[in-house]
């Protein structure tokens, strides 16, 4: 028998049956500061050293994340942006001046990490994409990231991605 800290519960529909849902790695909060600073970055245009220094501050449980890979999602996007871009504009449905904020950020992560990390299997870049835009975006925003990033995967990873 295990012992430790068992995941939170998370609240189903009503009537469902209760699920566990595990704990976040600090991967995942990584990417969840970063989109955060992405956002405001994309609505304001500020410095990206301002950014993380003021996320850094305020952020709740700063300890628990991997803060290498937030500070170069970050800072790699910011720098990276328009090349990123390039990589997934002409497969929207409209232009990039037209996405909202939370799904052009998590296209540029998603992007940025299937471009500068090969060691994060493409299915878990795609997969993190979408979770960020669920939780921070609209209703349907994570289905037009999942599709999106889909053919950018084609694209950037062609002998790991098998084409549907």
């Amino acid at each position: 028998m295990t012992t430790g800290p068992r995941p939170a519960l998370r609240e189903a529909r009503p009537g469902a049956p209760e699920t566990r849902t595990p704990p976040k790695s600090a991967r995942r909060r990584s990417r969840e500061l970063a989109m955060q600073g992405l956002y405001q970055w994309l609505v304001s245009q500020d410095d990206a050293g301002v950014i993380e220094a003021h996320l850094t501050s305020t952020a709740p449980q700063i300890e628990r994340i991997d803060r290498e890979h937030f500070v170069a999602l970050l800072h790699g996007v910011i720098r990276d942006a328009p090349t990123l871009r390039g990589h997934f504009s002409e497969l929207l449905d409209r232009p990039v001046p037209e996405l909202s904020p939370v799904e052009h950020a998590a296209l540029l992560v998603g992007s940025f990490e299937l471009l500068h990390h090969p060691e994060i299997p493409y299915r878990v870049v795609i997969n993190e994409a979408v979770e960020l835009t669920k939780t921070f975006g609209g209703t349907d925003g994570f289905r037009f990231v999942n599709g999106v990033l889909d053919k950018v995967a084609v694209r950037l990873r062609p002998a790991e991605v098998v084409p549907r």
